[in-house]
């Protein structure tokens, strides 16, 4: 389970660690963005120099709220609630924070309780 923070505007924050291909390990704070639905993470190209991850595919369009903007796609590893997992990272500009996409609640639970400031993000294990 990771715990996380409301941002001043309720934003929903959290922290979780981005691995370089060096091996090299970032914690770093994402906001969940219910409406990102196209995947998992999304991070500014200026934050992907350090990383070196392998590009996927170059250059294609995605709405945003923002309107349509392009993207690389990359493969990314990320640390969350203790797993490392390989994902697909969307890459574009002007992202003010990197965020995680709802895609993520497919795999994990999301619990909120703003008035006494629950907001955790954990693994669901799956019923057999």
């Amino acid at each position: 389970m990771i715990s996380g923070w409301f941002g001043e505007n309720g934003e929903l924050f959290f922290e979780i660690e981005l691995i370089a291909s060096n091996g090299e390990i970032f914690p770093v704070e994402v906001m969940l963005d219910t409406g990102f639905t196209a995947g998992y993470l999304a991070i500014n190209f200026q934050d992907m120099e350090a990383l070196d991850w392998p590009l996927v595919q170059s250059k294609f369009k995605l709405a945003t709220a923002r309107g349509d903007a392009l993207f690389d796609l990359y493969e990314g590893r990320v640390i969350i609630d203790g797993q490392e997992l390989i994902v697909p990272v969307h890459v574009g500009e002007d992202l003010p924070e990197i965020l995680i996409g709802s895609q993520w609640l497919d795999r994990m639970q999301l619990v909120v309780n703003k008035p006494i400031g629950i907001l955790t993000l954990e693994t669901v294990s799956s019923a057999e």
